[in-house]
């Protein structure tokens, strides 16, 4: 019998936070959806959160996924940003929270050596092997986009062997 589960990946951003849907069926991957939200930056940062959250409790909504991937927080040298990238992320893990999903969290350079092999990848390498494993007819645009499918091949391809997720140790 073959084992299905569908993984939503999301690469957090205030203004630009990706997505990414796919199905693993074994060890093939489908995708089923992909893109970004997008709050108008004329928006009080707040707002944008609400979107964010809004935006991804939607996916879940629509995909019912039984795992979230998303992208730790790597320390920014600008302690406002990492501030407002951690609240955007806080925003992801709270839609998940809500609907009782898991969240499984991938260092930036985790989900790249899943995807291309090399932690250091190029954002082109991961559009670009994120297209082959996944059969697209091009690649996935724009990258954020791309980094939350190769979010969701993490997880996919770790499944198991992961070292932390949401709410404590496996």
């Amino acid at each position: 019998m073959k084992e299905e589960i569908i993984i939503l990946g999301v690469d957090p951003g205030t203004l630009v936070t990706g997505y990414g849907v796919i199905r693993q069926m074994d060890q093939a991957w489908e995708p089923l959806d992909f893109g970004c939200i997008c709050p108008p930056r004329k928006l009080k940062t707040h707002e944008r959160y609400l979107i964010i959250f809004e935006g991804i409790d939607l996916l879940i909504e629509k995909y019912k996924p039984q795992a979230l991937s998303v992208e730790t927080q790597f320390v920014y040298k600008n302690v406002q940003s990492a501030l407002k990238l951690g609240m955007a992320r806080g925003a992801v893990m709270i839609a998940a929270a809500r609907r009782g999903l898991e969240v499984f969290e991938y260092a930036p350079t985790k989900a790249k050596q899943a995807v291309v092999g090399n932690g250091a990848a190029s954002k082109f390498q991961v559009q670009r092997m994120v297209q082959m494993q996944l059969k697209l007819s091009s690649v996935p645009e724009p990258e954020d986009a791309a980094d939350a499918l190769a979010l969701a091949l993490c997880h996919a391809h770790t499944r198991g062997s992961c070292k932390t997720r949401f709410g404590g140790q496996i």
